[in-house]
């Protein structure tokens, strides 16, 4: 059981780590892309297709790596009036039914539906179709499922973390 929580815990760093160490500098460059080039457009009047792509692409990445950082620190939107009212068991169980109904099925769907894209990206060496446009394109388009093995893998965990909270046994009873 030790080894067990051990690991669970390592899967949880990975994804803590992922949101401290490269997500969270990207919000920072974000921020910092969408400054400049709201002052080189207003103020210089000039804009570049690169920025532009940059803005959306760090924007995607953000977003889809830090989705599994999100889940571990119950960061996802649900109707949280219900849910906040309820009981840790029961809060457990709708964490488990909505691991099985609607994470499980999704990122299953995505990925195998976005791999064979990738690849097909990186055969090719894709890359912007606009002049002056973000080379490397297929680098973007990796994060897709690499995101969602994140935020599949911190799911399992959640479910598997849910799951024994609804195994413990009431307090006072033995």
């Amino acid at each position: 059981m030790k080894a067990f929580k051990k690991t669970i815990y390592a899967c949880d760093k990975i994804n803590e780590l992922m949101g401290s160490f490269i997500v969270a500098p990207a919000v920072i460059l974000f921020i910092l892309v969408i400054f400049s080039n709201v002052i080189m457009r207003y103020v210089f009047n000039i804009s570049f297709v690169f920025m532009a792509e940059l803005e959306w692409h760090i924007f995607a990445f953000i977003f889809l790596m830090g989705a599994g950082y999100t889940l571990l620190h119950d960061g996802h939107v649900r109707v949280d009036i219900f849910y906040s009212m309820v009981n840790r068991k029961k809060q457990a169980a709708i964490n488990i039914a909505g691991v099985l109904i609607f994470l499980i099925p999704s990122c299953y769907l995505v990925l195998t539906t976005s791999i064979p894209w990738v690849f097909d990206a990186f055969k090719i060496g894709e890359v912007s179709i606009d002049p002056g446009g973000i080379p490397a394109r297929f680098l973007l388009k990796a994060t897709l499922p690499a995101g969602y093995i994140l935020m599949l893998i911190q799911g399992i965990l959640l479910f598997i973390k849910s799951f024994f909270i609804l195994m413990e046994k009431p307090e006072g009873r033995y």
